[in-house]
């Protein structure tokens, strides 16, 4: 009857060690112990595995039965190295087993039991808090710890299965303290102004990258230890944060100081539409001491915030303002509207009406070009800067009066938004 529960147990036991073993049941998986850190393990539903290679092929003061792997690498110089075990919670369960057992081991060949050699304190019967020490550990080096659960005591048919605590210290394994330092702009900064933040790490080997966060907020990842923003607002605080070590990875960061940043009123006014010959005021607000207008050669007074303007073709004008050592702009557009009326007919017979081809509003634009061509293409009038004094009368082409008929002109305004005008005139004698 007795074979019979032992059987069903392991059975048991067996089938749901393969749904909740823990990842460090196999030494491939063992679980690292950075140093001065806590772990809550377990070897629930843990279990052994046997062969002549295995990695439960040893036998120290204990023979294994459900073990769980975990694993730690000296630093640069070794040394003694002591891991605390604390907090054992045993699952009590008729016929099993409470007590834990557990060794400090070095492989010859990673995982491989039968390469083990025990290199430390090796506990067998485990009921409480206890420590495993091992002395003159090698640099840079892997070892092994091992817990297993014991299956010995009178009555005992499964092993011990235990909850527990564990961390790794000592100068085998310790390492400096990493830091990192925050090199920040002198404040007041400039509103939309190019800053630079630099930082500087201490005992921090093997930084990947720098993680910077404004107010919290992750908005940069460098592989430089610098970073630039245009972004700041008043108040704003930078954080930097990177990893030290690849192994055992470990966070260090810094918070800088709020920013104080400069900022004040510039606006040009609004945009504005004028035909040609018209003036209109600019709207500009500002409460800085120090501002002009640009073009100023345009304006009434530069100086002012509210100059007279009269521009002949659509022109935008800026608006700068210092303050505090920070120069802020804004701009307005002052559209010009072009009113040009180009007739189609003139008749060029000496009757003082409509004897010339007069355009209006053409003379609002100087550098206009003006070219004329008859129906075979051949040039027989250009002019450049037209007036009504310039106004084209029909004229002649190679001392020969231009006969009646249809004429195509191009005029070019040459004005900032070159502006072109093509079409057909009829002289009528």
């Amino acid at each position: 009857m007795k074979g019979v529960v032992i059987f069903l147990l392991t059975c048991i036991w067996s089938y749901f060690s393969v749904f909740s073993q823990e990842i460090y049941n196999n030494c491939s998986n063992a679980l690292e112990l950075c140093p001065n850190q806590i772990y809550s393990i377990n070897n629930i539903d843990a279990n052994v595995a046997v062969c002549p290679t295995c990695e439960d092929a040893f036998a120290f003061c204990f023979t294994p039965d459900n073990t769980i792997w975990t694993t730690f690498t000296t630093n640069a110089t070794g040394g003694n190295v002591t891991v605390s075990c604390s907090n054992l919670v045993f699952e009590v369960f008729p016929g099993r087993d409470t007590e834990l057992q557990a060794a400090i081991v070095q492989a010859g060949f990673p995982c491989d039991g039968s390469t083990l050699s025990l290199v430390g304190t090796c506990v067998s019967n485990a009921t409480g808090n206890f420590v495993l020490n091992a002395a003159g550990l090698a640099p840079n080096t892997t070892y092994y710890v091992v817990f297993d659960g014991d299956n010995t005591g009178a009555g005992i048919v499964l092993p011990a299965e235990c909850t527990l605590d564990v961390a790794i210290s000592g100068p085998g394994v310790d390492r400096p303290i990493p830091s990192i330092s925050l090199i920040e702009p002198s404040s007041p900064v400039c509103a939309q102004e190019i800053v630079t933040f630099s930082a500087i790490t201490s005992d921090c080997p093997d930084n990947p990258d720098y993680r910077w966060y404004i107010n919290g907020v992750l908005v940069a990842t460098t592989i430089d230890s610098f970073f630039q923003t245009t972004a700041l607002q008043n108040g704003d605080i930078v954080q930097v944060e990177t990893d030290c070590y690849l192994l055992c990875p470990e966070i260090t960061s810094v918070t800088g100081t709020p920013v104080s940043v400069v900022t004040f009123l510039v606006e040009a006014g609004p945009d504005q539409t004028i035909n040609v010959g018209q003036s209109v005021v600019l709207g500009g607000l500002t409460g800085a001491p120090v501002f002009n207008w640009s073009p100023s050669f345009l304006v009434s007074n530069p100086q002012s915030l509210n100059p007279i303007t009269s521009p002949t073709e659509t022109t935008t004008f800026t608006l700068t303002a210092t303050q505090n050592g920070c120069t802020f702009s804004d701009q307005t557009t002052v559209f010009v509207e072009t009113d040009i009326e180009i007739p189609n007919t003139f008749s060029p017979n000496g009757d003082g009406d409509n004897d010339t081809w007069l355009i209006k509003g053409l003379q609002a634009y100087p550098n206009s070009f003006i070219s004329i061509y008859n129906r075979w293409g051949t040039l027989v009038y250009d002019i450049l800067g037209y007036s009504d004094q310039k106004a084209w009368n029909g004229g002649s082409l190679r001392g020969t009066p231009l006969a009646e008929g249809v004429y195509f002109y191009v005029i070019e305004l040459r004005d900032s938004e070159e502006q072109v005008f093509k079409g057909s005139i009829t002289l009528i004698r």
